[in-house]
């Protein structure tokens, strides 16, 4: 919980905490803080109060948003993707896909998704937009607009994975259930599979995607 050691003149400090024993979750974080602040001074560091959030129900860290619900995608890049128009060159499709793959771990099968339009990338590729691009271009907007919040893990509780496997990808989601007994996302995690790969039967497809 406690950093021993600090070093460097801008450190980002993030303190998040849990309910333990007998003690709520805003008792042990004002606990924390103070371990924090300890160490801290120790090393003779020093925080800008204007800059300090103290107890916030939710954080932006590294482009999403953290809160005791779980993790969510930063909102104006989701925005962004759905705003999106049609690209009009591969160029502008890798602009567009760089974004949308910094948040592929909030889509169910994202290789899968835009494997149609990873084929318009390859070396040599002609440029032609088909409706089969389209379609995937939009599936890929119509995912991350519904992404869901995923779950902090918890490593009290137990994790399991699902796996799935299409013609051209792989894909898995570690799981967790929460304090209600709710299955959860923890992470999505997808690829497209190498030309070998295809021939396999859909059982050692599935295998491959826990690799």
């Amino acid at each position: 919980m406690v950093l021993d050691s600090m070093s460097g003149s801008v450190i980002d400090i993030f303190v998040h905490s849990r309910a333990e024993g007998d003690l709520n979750a805003v008792e042990v974080h004002v606990r924390h803080l103070r371990q924090v602040f300890q160490v801290m001074r120790e090393n003779k560091l020093y925080a800008n109060l204007k800059k300090c959030i103290f107890c916030a129900p939710e954080i932006p860290v590294l482009g999403c948003y953290v809160s005791k619900n779980g993790v969510r995608a930063d909102p104006e890049k989701i925005s962004s993707i759905c705003s999106w128009p049609t690209p009009t060159s591969p160029t502008v499709l890798r602009h567009g896909l760089g974004l949308a793959n910094y948040l592929h771990k909030y889509t169910k099968d994202y290789a899968g998704l835009i494997q149609p339009l990873s084929s318009l990338l390859k070396k040599g590729a002609t440029w032609l937009w088909r409706p089969e691009h389209q379609a995937a271009f939009d599936s890929v907007k119509t995912s991350l607009a519904s992404a869901p919040i995923l779950m902090l893990t918890d490593d009290s509780k137990p994790f399991h994975v699902v796996c799935d496997a299409s013609d051209f990808a792989i894909g898995c989601a570690l799981m967790q259930f929460d304090d209600e007994g709710r299955e959860r996302v923890v992470s999505y995690q997808s690829r497209q599979m190498k030309p070998a790969e295809h021939n396999y039967p859909v059982h050692d497809k599935e295998l491959l995607a826990m690799r």
